[in-house]
């Protein structure tokens, strides 16, 4: 038995469509039905039927596909319809993200008249969200003014750089500004606030998804997280086993923080409201929006006439 896709990315749900022009039947779809499929991926069979009719008899059915470029033949280099009239994406591209309408005819029995429904079926392009550790840290410093703190600021992204570089990972500077902090039952001390991200390369730069298990982006980063944790830790128990004076600058303990944050490629967006379907999806961004850079929402562009839009002209 065949299973595809209706109203989701994934299989075994239902395709339900407007019925086209001819005799009517007692299906009432509503007129077009949302699909997702990740970038470069096969698709699930896209079914031509309607949910009342994947459990009936169809006699003589014949099966017409057409997408934003016309008509779709039964076979390509891109996309298949199988001998129920299925269609299934080999490896979807962006650019294929469009509407999608099936021509269905059949006879419902021997001596009734052919039948004809239309499904209309939006196809999106979507993407797994890439993500970020934003970190930030405070270290006791020199004065704000001194040219020590630039100094040590280069120091350590070249250190934290270093780090990661084996794993591909890259470290870079978001923010970084001095204070005179008052403490408690105490005085005024400087500090240095830093903010940095910490992301991996290949993935980001490259759109196809990597077949080799070191190309794995979760895993990448997880491992670049881990080094710069331990790092700060390690620079806490070196400072534990010196002997005093204290340097000038140097790591306030429990001062690290960090907090994962979602981006996805320009062009792409996240909404739950837009596609409950997809809710954490990086979906292609729809015509009347846009996204020119790597945040998470397609944002409002009246100009904008195209799938994946990255600028508003």
């Amino acid at each position: 038995m065949e299973t595809g896709v209706g109203v989701g990315m994934g299989g075994g749900g239902e395709h339900r469509g407007d019925e086209g022009r001819g005799p009517r039947t007692r299906d009432h779809p509503p007129g077009e039905v949302k699909v997702y499929v990740m970038v470069h991926q096969k698709s699930p069979h896209v079914l031509c039927v309607t949910q009342r009719l994947r459990n009936t008899e169809l006699i003589d059915p014949s099966f017409q596909w057409h997408g934003p470029k016309g008509k779709i033949i039964s076979e390509n280099s891109t996309t298949h319809i199988t001998t129920t009239g299925s269609l299934v994406f080999q490896d979807f591209e962006e650019s294929m993200t469009g509407a999608y309408t099936c021509f269905l005819e059949y006879k419902p029995t021997v001596e009734e008249a052919v039948k004809n429904v239309q499904l209309k079926f939006i196809v999106y392009a979507y993407r797994e969200p890439h993500f970020y550790y934003q970190f930030t840290a405070r270290y006791h410093s020199a004065p704000c003014n001194s040219i020590y703190n630039i100094s040590f600021e280069n120091k350590l992204l070249q250190i934290l750089s270093k780090l990661v570089h084996d794993i591909k990972c890259e470290v870079s500077l978001q923010k970084s500004e001095c204070h005179h902090v008052k403490m408690q039952k105490a005085g005024f001390q400087n500090e240095l606030f830093f903010k940095f991200a910490v992301s991996c390369i290949d993935t980001e730069k490259e759109p196809k998804p990597c077949d080799d298990n070191t190309c794995d982006y979760s895993k990448q980063l997880s491992k670049a997280k881990n080094l710069i944790e331990r790092f700060f830790s390690q620079q806490v128990e070196v400072l534990g086993r010196r002997a005093s004076p204290l340097p000038q600058i140097y790591y306030i303990e429990d001062t690290l923080q960090m907090v994962w944050i979602n981006r996805c490629f320009p062009g792409y967006g996240i909404s739950a409201a837009k596609h409950p379907k997809c809710p954490e999806c990086c979906v292609i961004c729809s015509p009347g929006s846009y996204n020119p850079s790597d945040g998470t929402h397609c944002l409002h562009c009246n100009s904008s006439l195209v799938f994946g839009a990255k600028t508003c002209l």
